[in-house]
């Protein structure tokens, strides 16, 4: 039909067998013969839209008149219908020839990888291997270690790829296809890379329409899933910082360091689209999307010219992951006075969800410019580049017309932004303070758990999963060295000993905070209950007892950890805030410091100048260690699995060890109970501890570090504790049988008013505290048993915590006598270090001025727990020891004498002896009262409230109730 229509058309007009290359006797001109002259050096031009017949009998070629079937003699000519030379890249060529020899024949070197055989199950050639364990693991992703292209005996190839890898990416790409074809081609058959526009680089987008078979092989039945095989490069010689990032880095391979905000979810990202002509229906396949949505410029059917009307085919399209992650800058790396630079990574294919909202990242890839969508959409003049035309005079003549047009030219647009686009993600497990490194060790036969690409291990692996999985990422040195330290002695102590070096002292502070680093077992119940297994910690002391330290030291030595201050925090920055998205516009969540440390620690300081409002918003997180959030139609319960690290100043600036905890520190009874452990670190007077303390800052300050030298190294250390994490121990029956009693020996304790007295009350918080510590201590000696020694000192740790300092002044009776004593200054001032020396002991502390018109109230004396203690501990063990070896008690006046005998030495007067002695006999009635002693009279027990005439004959034994052990 159409030959029909075509011959009526060109014999009524003949000017069209010219002008579609006949001649007028018949005869068609060869358009592409060997006799064809260009017929000048010019280019070529605009196509003449002129319907009349040409003057000259050749023509310009560029003057042809396109529509050969008469359909639209004024389109414009089809610029892919001649034959231009395809432009190729000759050094690129040369790139992907390198690269390819590179990669096929790179055999690593053991001795200076340090890390075991790797390829010794496919081939001893490194790449080659994983090429291999690409099919075995079902990736697509192929990791070269830059050092391995630095080793190269000449470096221009690490050179080309490090300055202009955006432009080598297509051939390097080329290249890697070309392997895996070669080396496992049914896998490659599988998953058919189709010819994108990035493979040929002289093809505009218009014009790739190659036929399928001249493609890189057509499509499959899984198109839109293909495997888009893809490089990532690791282990570069410098990382760079957000800030120093410019334009002159866009299209090198960088890598930079910083922490990320914020994920967005992994969403769909059109690669390569397959279009469909509206018009014709005409298929354009494999249109490549260059960071927006890019139709065809036009349609390749030379009778159709149609420019807009496309649809997407979307089962002919390939899709890839795609995630685009907001970073900030290092908190160490931010100058003076300015605020943390942000930027966006995108991240494709298997990397996404590699990195996580809160942890310190290295991405490696290159810098790109992206239209800035948030710019774009927003209402109001948009901003762009104009010429200043305000001053300029309104006359022509005076240079005010200028260049016209600038409409027409097309007005710059300043919406545009840099972006960076990762090819790769790595952990940054520098500490602050140290220049970022990236010293990976990458083993071909497992590639992704040597290099930290596995992620976090799932909590319900079992120990030997999770062990394997973290002694895959090690190399062998690494390995010697941690089964050295795990199976040497007393471990523990000499872990403690080497945990923040610079701090002097404070053992037991030291303790607590390795225990955190090591936590429990978390548990989930068959209901779905989850048990927590972080340990919360709060240290309230003095000023300048280095409680600030300790939380920087754990910030810096834990990857995941977060410190905040508790006056500049609120409850939505510690918990989750809900902020507007500004390219879609709806509300998201944006993680607070919480969320961001989980599965690490947060460290709040100045914990106590919180608001209450905010203090409670963390209460869910302490137990239930979630966090949920009903605002802006977002409902949603967020995981907060972290264990807090909390410093608070006392009430007033300074401990008062006359009151008790609760009352030093401004916290609400139900999160004092949240927390594990408390520690209390007083400020005291004592020469020899200030003398050692003066000389270990001062030669910190003049030597730096020199001045302490740890027995392990902070890298030691990590690696200790992640293996140690990995187990799961279990407690044997006698353990159980040992939690279940000291527990019940708190409480009883707690409701007599014994210890615990005035303090927050023992609930079943404390019984899985103490259940949390044994099993961080299991896990500090890496056992997999919990033993009745690691219940021990778990109980030691709970009971120090929660009592240490919550001792009142001990009230002792008189014996009903007037005294006229001063009693100014208060005991606990003159016996504060319990050394019993005496001074001021028997000094009588009135409850309180009532007024003078009250009769005179009998006095009470007052003296220090520790002097009491020291008193009671001494004359128990006196008794003990005589009803032992006698089987009788002590007489009143022989106690008394053989005390005072005892303390011969720290009197200096004889009024100092008669004090002494008066506070021990009330002392003595005051055991007798706690049910410690019992006062045995002839054949039975005095009765404390007759009248005695011969006190001396009264004789002491232990009362049946007084636990002796633990005197």
């Amino acid at each position: 039909m159409s030959s029909i229509v075509d011959g009526l058309i060109r014999s009524d007009n003949p000017d069209l067998d010219f002008a579609a290359g006949r001649r007028p006797n018949g005869t068609p001109t060869s358009r592409n013969g060997p006799n064809r002259q260009r017929s000048s050096p010019r280019p070529y031009g605009p196509p003449s839209e002129s319907n009349g017949a040409l003057s000259d009998a050749e023509g310009f070629p560029d003057d042809e008149v396109v529509g050969i079937r008469g359909t639209d003699r004024n389109r414009r000519q089809d610029p892919m219908r001649r034959e231009v030379p395809k432009v190729a890249d000759q050094v690129g060529e040369k790139v992907a020839e390198e690269f390819d020899n590179f990669m096929e024949n790179y055999i690593e070197d053991i001795t200076l990888s340090g890390a075991p055989p790797s390829s010794a199950m496919t081939s001893d050639k490194y790449y080659i291997a994983q090429i291999h364990g690409l099919r075995i693991y079902n990736l697509s992703t192929l990791y070269v270690d830059f050092q391995h292209l630095m080793s190269l005996p000449n470096n221009t190839l690490a050179n080309a790829i490090a300055n202009d890898y955006y432009r080598y990416l297509p051939f390097l790409t080329r290249a890697l296809h070309n392997l895996i074809a070669k080396y496992e081609p049914r896998y490659f058959k599988e998953h058919r890379q189709p010819a994108s526009a990035s493979s040929q680089p002289g093809s505009s987008v218009a014009g790739n329409v190659t036929s399928q078979a001249e493609s890189m092989g057509g499509k499959t039945t899984n198109q839109q899933t293909d495997k888009l095989f893809t490089l990532a490069f690791y282990n570069l010689p410098l990382i760079s910082r957000v800030r120093q990032l410019r334009t002159a880095s866009i299209g090198k391979l960088l890598s930079i360091s910083g922490t990320a905000t914020r994920t967005s979810e992994v969403r769909p990202e059109l690669y390569l689209a397959t279009f469909i002509c509206e018009a014709c229906r005409s298929v354009i396949p494999n249109v490549e999307q260059t960071f927006r949505y890019t139709e065809p410029t036009q349609c390749p059917n030379a009778t159709c010219g149609n420019r807009q009307g496309w649809r997407l085919d979307i089962r002919q399209s390939t899709f890839v992951d795609w995630q685009k992650v907001r970073i900030q800058e290092n908190s160490s790396e931010i100058p003076t006075g300015s605020m943390p630079r942000t930027m966006d990574v995108i991240l494709r294919g298997e990397i996404v969800d590699r990195a996580k909202a809160g942890e310190k990242c290295v991405f490696t890839g290159t810098l790109i410019v992206v239209p800035d969508v948030s710019q774009l959409g927003l209402p109001g003049v948009r901003p762009e580049a104009t010429r200043d035309n305000r001053n300029a005079p309104r006359g022509g003549d005076a240079g005010g017309s200028g260049v016209t047009g600038l409409k027409a030219l097309g007005v710059r647009d300043l919406t545009y932004r840099m972006a960076f686009l990762a090819c790769m993600v790595t952990p940054d497990t520098s500490t602050p303070g140290q220049a970022a490194n990236q010293q990976m060790n990458g083993q071909a036969n497992n590639i992704l758990a040597s290099l930290n690409q596995t992620g976090t291990s799932d909590p319900q692996d079992t120990g030997d999963q999770a062990q394997d999985a973290y002694l895959q990422s090690l190399t062998t040195a690494e390995i010697d060295d941690l089964k050295q330290m795990v199976h040497s002695d007393h471990i523990y102590s000499r872990l403690v000993n080497s945990l923040a070096p610079m701090v002097y002292g404070h053992e037991i502070v030291k303790k607590g905070l390795l225990l955190q680093l090591m936590g429990g077992v978390t548990k989930v119940t068959p209901e779905g209950m989850q048990l927590r297994g972080d340990i919360n910690i709060c240290i309230v002391g003095d000023p300048s007892t280095s409680k600030s330290q300790f939380l920087k030291y754990i910030c810096s030595f834990l990857p995941r950890a977060v410190y905040t201050s508790g006056k500049a925090s609120s409850a939505a920055g510690l918990t989750a805030a809900v902020v507007k998205d500004e390219e879609t516009g709806e509300f998201t969540i944006e993680a607070g410091a919480l969320m961001l440390a989980d599965n690490g620690i947060c460290a709040i300081d100045e914990f106590d100048k919180m608001d209450l409002a905010d203090q409670v918003a963390i209460h869910e997180a302490m137990e239930q260690q979630t966090i949920s959030i009903a605002k802006a139609g977002i409902q949603a319960t967020l995981n907060a699995r972290t264990s807090i690290l909390a410093a608070a100043n006392p009430v007033g600036g300074r401990y008062n060890r006359k009151t008790t905890l609760r009352a030093n520190i401004n916290m609400s009874a139900p999160i004092m109970s949240r927390f594990d452990l408390f520690f209390v670190i007083l400020d005291e007077c004592n020469e020899s501890v200030d003398r050692h303390l003066a000389e270990h800052i001062v030669s910190i300050h003049r030597l730096r570090d020199q001045a302490v030298q740890p027995e392990f190294s902070t890298q030691q250390l990590q690696r200790y504790i992640r293996f140690a994490r990995t187990f799961k121990p279990e407690f044997s029956p006698e353990a159980r049988r040992l939690l279940v009693d000291k527990y019940k020996e708190l409480r009883n304790d707690d409701a007599q008013g014994g210890v615990g007295r005035n303090s927050y009350r023992i609930t079943v918080r404390q019984l899985e505290s103490m259940i949390r510590l044994s099993e961080a201590i299991a896990k500090a000696n890496c056992v997999e048993d919990v033993t009745e020694g690691f219940v021990r000192e778990a109980w030691g740790l709970l009971r120090m915590s929660i009592i240490s300092v919550e001792k009142d002044d001990v009230e002792v009776d008189d014996e009903g006598e007037e005294r006229d004593r001063d009693t100014d200054s208060p005991m606990a001032d003159a016996d504060a270090d319990g050394d019993g020396d005496g001074e001021g002991d028997g000094q009588l502390a009135r409850d309180g001025e009532r007024g003078s018109q009250q009769p005179p109230q009998k006095r009470k004396t007052k003296i220090t727990y520790d002097k009491y203690m020291s008193i009671l501990n001494t004359l128990v063990r006196k008794v003990n020891e005589e009803e032992s070896s006698t089987g009788e008690g002590v007489e009143h006046e022989e106690l008394v004498v053989w005390y005072l005998e005892e303390r011969e030495e720290e009197f200096s007067s004889r009024e100092e002896v008669e004090a002494e002695r008066e506070l021990v006999g009330k002392c003595l009635r005051r055991m007798v009262k706690d049910n410690i002693l019992m006062q045995i009279r002839g054949e039975g027990l005095v009765d404390g409230h007759e009248e005695r005439e011969d006190e001396e004959r009264r004789i002491y034994v232990l009362h049946p109730n007084c636990a002796v052990e633990e005197m």
